[in-house]
């Protein structure tokens, strides 16, 4: 049997390149769940990249959805209260409650559709037909009391007709924009819809929302949640029955006084929103245009008599009418409600204006009734002293 030949020695070369392949030092080996880890973090970035696309996306398609169900949200919130109290003293249904507040607001839009946009028309007119005469008025008064000019009746004239213009084309559009449009009216159906489903199907709401809660915490957020609705609901009303009370006594005195009712009815409502939304300067900014106007239509006097009854109004208000209003309410900090006023319109014209303060009352309220709070050092000192003094006084009669 023959022997199988001997292996052929390998190149040279190639014996020096395994040498030098086998002499090169070798780290530790890379670990599999690096691998793992790395693929993983790309993964979950990527899928974060992707999620937070496609919510851009959504909210830019949804954006006019989102709006009309954030404003369904807000007039829920401000029904609940209501809605509870008509519960409570008639035991109805909670649709037929918020059946009974959509029929008297629908009577408040009639009234203001019918009677509240025409007449800021007709005053605009008015404005822009009497202006010229009302400031010849009123600068032969400052001549004949002080003895110069106060302004260029022509000029001050043509300036108010311009305002007026702007008002009588803003009354305009705002009636066709109220009675006029698919859109606007499919957009309030579908507020009242998601409205009414949020006020009447509110405690199933809230039992959905509890039922991810442990007990405790359950108990916390439904005492937190209906204390916040009760308070803001409270200031909310409040400041509207303030404002109807303004308003109306504001027109009854503009009246007495000689004014047109064409001018005294728009008159009246501006001077009863500004003085109860707008805090603090807020009565003065909303008397100075009648004052205004009730002094060129009318007269120095009756001016007076106007300016007099703001002044005696304001402290009704303060001393008498607010607190008893806001008694079982809670009060709204000034530079929260100015701020949230002015912060609401820049973001979403008069309507964010006209919900900021709501909403700004909500966050208080949520705050307010929210975590702990301590006694001021102060106070416990005046507590300590008062008890002290007290017991002094005790031993002083022993």
């Amino acid at each position: 049997m023959s022997t199988p030949p001997p292996p052929a020695n390998p190149p040279s070369d190639v014996l020096a390149a395994a040498r030098t392949d086998a002499a090169r030092p070798t780290g530790p080996e890379r670990p599999a769940w690096v691998d793992r880890f790395v693929w993983s973090v790309l993964a979950k970035a990527l899928a974060a990249a992707a999620f937070a696309a496609l919510a851009v996306y959504s909210f830019s398609a949804l954006g006019h959805l989102l709006g009309v169900l954030a404003i369904s949200l807000f007039f829920a919130l401000a029904m609940i209260p209501g809605v509870e109290a008509l519960v409570r003293r008639f035991h109805m249904r909670r649709g037929a409650a918020v059946g009974i507040i959509y029929l008297a607001a629908l009577v408040a839009v009639v009234l203001m559709i019918a009677v509240l946009i025409p007449g800021i028309v007709r005053f605009a007119n008015a404005v822009a037909a009497q202006a010229s005469g009302w400031f010849d008025h009123l600068d032969s008064w400052v001549n004949s009391t002080f003895g110069t000019s106060a302004f260029d009746t022509g000029g001050a004239a043509d300036g108010t007709s311009a305002v007026a213009r702007v008002l009588g084309e803003w009354g305009d559009d705002v009636l066709g924009f109220v009675t006029s449009g698919v859109g606007m009216a499919f957009d309030l159906l579908t507020i009242a819809a998601f409205a009414f489903y949020f006020a009447a199907g509110f405690p199933g709401l809230m039992r959905a929302v509890m039922r991810r809660m442990p007990p405790e915490r359950q108990r916390v957020f439904k005492w937190i949640a209906l204390t916040s609705i009760e308070q803001t609901g409270g200031y909310f009303y409040s400041r509207l029955l303030i404002m109807a009370v303004n308003g109306g006594l504001a027109f009854v005195v503009m009246a007495a006084v000689g004014l047109d009712l064409v001018y005294a009815a728009p008159l009246a409502l501006f001077m009863g929103f500004v003085s109860t939304f707008i805090p603090f300067i807020g009565t003065y900014l909303g008397a100075i245009v009648p004052i205004l106007v009730v002094l060129a239509v009318e007269g120095l006097a009756q001016a007076i008599i106007l300016l007099v009854w703001v002044l005696v109004y304001q402290q009704i208000e303060n001393y008498v009418l607010s607190p008893r209003l806001s008694s079982k309410t809670m009060e709204l900090n000034g530079a929260v409600a100015f701020g949230g006023a002015l912060a609401g319109g820049a973001l979403a014209g008069p309507m964010g204006a006209f919900m900021a303060l709501p909403v700004a009352a909500l966050i208080t309220a949520i705050v307010k009734n929210t975590g702990h709070t301590y006694a001021l050092i102060d106070e416990e000192a005046e507590d300590a002293e008062a008890t002290e003094a007290t017991e002094v006084a005790e031993a002083t009669e022993e």
